[in-house]
């Protein structure tokens, strides 16, 4: 059945009229900055014009159109052509876009060559500074707006040109608070071919310089790229702050609540009674994402070790943190949830307690809605005589703006080879072996959905949290215990709360028992972090405080006879 189904939607994939539409020819000028270009040039057509066309791509049923075909070594002056073969999301094909005015703008997201330490060659956008964002990486060309009359069943070439260029991003400041370090990992570096740097941005407490004597325990926000410490204001919001409303929470002024909350955390921060102690924001971007997910990959290379054991021990060394697993702990949201639980299960002893809030998925029995062990299909199943796609999100009244196909096509549009940066692709080149092309082996076929089973049995002994933790028990319950602690939303908008339930199936039966903590929020959508008295909005905003008081419970019962706890109370 599966066969015949996955037969069936390449037809209608690949049903598209060749000839008779209009196509695009994008052009990298002969004034170009840079010659011989490697990388995904992308078409993107749009009915608004508030915004740019690349900043409305996006995988929502009412998302800008965009096609993508890669490039390998474009000159100046030379062209790319976006015709019909080409594919395209939402509208499949350049002959399924509606005859209208639009506005067109073309974007060249750049590859640069790797020369893997196991002697594989590949070619992966490298981070530049804007956490893997091909809209706006440094040295990407893209192409000024400009309106054009598109025919489906036309014959016109349409000329687009990629006339300018993101500039570099300038390097974050240190300040009284927050301090940057970068560090060159050699183990990383060893793997990619090239320098590899991990950097950190660190919140010190308040007159960290005027005592040198202090030591402190270690708070590691994980989480998406950041640009700086998040978070953290040491003035009231801005008078002058132009409002713009949260379409995801509905409210008028966020970036005011955001200012006012980054405030009121440092009032707190600096406050005579609030315990002092150090929290890292780590930007670990890669070739293919803004995170490593903080584990070691056949495809990321060795990102858990270089992060636990060069890295950390660096910004101890630095900063003056104490340098123990007992004064280390883990927190973070979504990926970073996914994050801080699967770090405290692959290194239990580095670490002292990991509050994973709406994590990504922790059992594979549910990716989202997909089972990868036993599901034929990752888009939808099928029966003798009718089919349901499997949703992709979802709000709070279960309303769904894309399903799983059109998010995994969207991706496959914007990158081959698992290079578009996107959700399902880094889970994709964390979880799976690597090719002998040098890129990840396919989960399953982008176009078909048909699941690749050897690939999913890698995933599972490798990555599956639950399945790790039940097949380990023995050895890891007493390395564990009183460190695992899961908050979701009983309706998170990516299905997180599916994963969850079986994780607490088998945490509720562990024996000896784990001792931590599964909580669900009533009606929270993504990523709702175990505080019930404020919304999802406010509560995504506190992580670096919200978990404290448990946190100082467990530095008090568990850290050793004869430590110092007095030095960071100051």
């Amino acid at each position: 059945m599966a066969k015949r189904w996955a037969a069936g939607v390449t037809a209608a994939l690949m049903a598209v009229t060749p000839a008779l539409a209009d196509d695009f020819r994008v052009t990298l000028p002969a004034t170009a900055v840079a010659d011989g270009v490697d990388g995904r040039v992308l078409v993107i057509l749009s009915k608004e014009k508030a915004t740019e066309p690349r900043f409305q791509v996006r995988p929502d049923y009412f998302g800008a159109q965009v096609f993508g075909v890669t490039v390998d070594g474009l000159r100046r002056g030379q062209s790319a052509t976006v015709g019909a073969d080409v594919l395209g999301f939402p509208a499949l094909s350049t002959t399924q876009v509606p005859k209208g005015r639009y506005w067109a703008q073309p974007v060249l997201h750049r590859y640069d060559t790797y020369k893997l330490s196991n002697g594989r060659t590949v070619k992966l956008p490298a981070p530049r500074g804007a956490g893997q964002n091909w809209r706006l990486e440094p040295g990407n060309f893209f192409g000024t707006p400009r309106q054009i009359d598109f025919d489906p069943a036309g014959r016109t070439t349409i000329p687009l040109e990629l006339d300018q260029v993101n500039p570099p991003i300038a390097e974050p400041r240190d300040t009284e608070f927050v301090r940057h370090f970068k560090v060159r990992n050699e183990r990383l570096s060893k793997f990619w071919g090239r320098d590899i740097y991990i950097r950190g941005h660190v919140l010190v407490p308040r007159d960290f310089d005027k005592h040198p004597e202090a030591r402190y325990p270690l708070m590691i926000f994980h989480g998406h790229f950041p640009d700086d410490f998040g978070g953290f204001r040491t003035t009231p919001p801005d008078p002058k702050l132009k409002c713009e409303p949260s379409e995801r929470f509905g409210l008028p002024c966020y970036n005011r609540d955001e200012q006012q909350e980054a405030y009121d955390f440092y009032r707190k921060w600096v406050s005579d009674k609030f315990p002092r102690y150090l929290v890292v924001e780590i930007d670990h971007s890669n070739p293919y994402y803004d995170d490593s997910y903080a584990v070691n990959s056949a495809n990321l290379g060795p990102y858990g070790d270089a992060i636990t054991y060069d890295f950390i021990p660096e910004l101890e060394r630095r900063y003056r943190g104490l340098g123990a697993g007992w004064s280390r702990f883990l927190y973070g949201g979504s990926t970073g949830g996914w994050e801080a639980l699967g770090v405290q299960i692959k290194y239990p002893d580095q670490y002292n307690g990991a509050f994973a809030a709406c994590p990504d998925p922790i059992d594979f029995r549910q990716t989202m809605t997909v089972n990868i062990y036993d599901d034929a299909n990752a888009f939808r199943y099928d029966g003798p005589f009718g089919s349901v796609e499997h949703p992709g999100k979802r709000d709070w009244l279960d309303h769904v703006p894309y399903t799983i196909e059109q998010e995994n096509r969207l991706e496959l549009v914007l990158g081959d080879r698992s290079r578009s940066g996107g959700q399902w692709d880094i889970w994709e080149a964390v979880y799976s072996p690597q090719g002998d092309d040098g890129y990840p082996k396919r989960i399953w076929d982008k176009r078909t959905g048909v699941i690749d089973k050897e690939v999913a049995a890698y995933w599972r002994e490798n990555y599956d949290l639950r399945h790790i933790l039940q097949r380990d028990w023995k050895t890891l319950a007493p390395k564990l215990q009183g460190k695992i602690h899961i908050y979701v939303g009983d309706m998170d908008n990516f299905y997180l709360n599916n994963a969850v339930y079986l994780m607490e199936d088998f945490l509720k039966t562990a024996s000896p028992a784990y001792r931590g903590e599964v909580d669900y929020g009533d009606r929270r959508e993504h990523c709702w972090n175990g505080d019930h008295a404020t919304s999802n909005a406010i509560g995504r905003l506190r992580y670096n405080s919200f978990y404290l008081p448990k946190i100082l419970k467990r530095i008090e019962a568990s850290a050793p006879k004869g430590a110092d706890l007095t030095s960071w109370r100051y």
